[in-house]
């Protein structure tokens, strides 16, 4: 009896299946977040916001999101990352981020550019203390800023 053998275009198309699945679970695995002088840089997946300091409105910790439509994204086990929208805004049609890593935490919301909201929060519940700390100082060290028409 001859040995059948696989095609190796077979056990390419799975390798390369298998790679871009662990690629695709580490990138959605956490919060990457990256804080600079002037912004903060969060990245989760294929979801990315890039918000300056100066364009925060407030900065606040809440216990839970509010419900929500989802636009797109995900819910696993503890883990909630996504574009959603408010049920009392659908008519505006104002997307809300929310980058949750751990659904009992409290959460961090973000309002910036006036009406446009961000729900955040890391794993470890001092991280997260401390990410809303130093977002809220600032915000709080910003000069404020006035508009004057004349």
């Amino acid at each position: 009896m001859g040995i059948k053998r696989r095609h190796r275009f077979w056990n390419v198309v799975v390798v390369i299946t298998v790679i871009v699945c662990v690629l695709a679970l580490t990138a959605h695995y956490k919060n990457w977040i990256r804080t600079n002088t002037n912004d903060i840089q969060i990245l989760s997946g294929f979801y990315y916001n890039k918000i300056k300091f100066s364009e925060l409105d407030s900065v606040l910790m809440v216990e839970k999101i509010p419900p929500m439509e989802r636009l797109n994204g995900f819910s696993a086990l503890e883990r909630e990352k996504g574009m959603f929208r408010e049920f009392k805004d659908s008519l505006t049609d104002k997307k809300v981020y929310v980058y949750v890593d751990h659904i009992p935490n409290p959460k961090i919301k973000l309002v910036y550019k006036d009406s446009l909201k961000l729900f955040m929060n890391l794993r470890d519940s001092l991280e997260n203390e401390k990410m809303y700390h130093f977002l809220k100082n600032k915000k709080d060290s910003l000069p404020l800023q006035f508009s004057s028409k004349k």
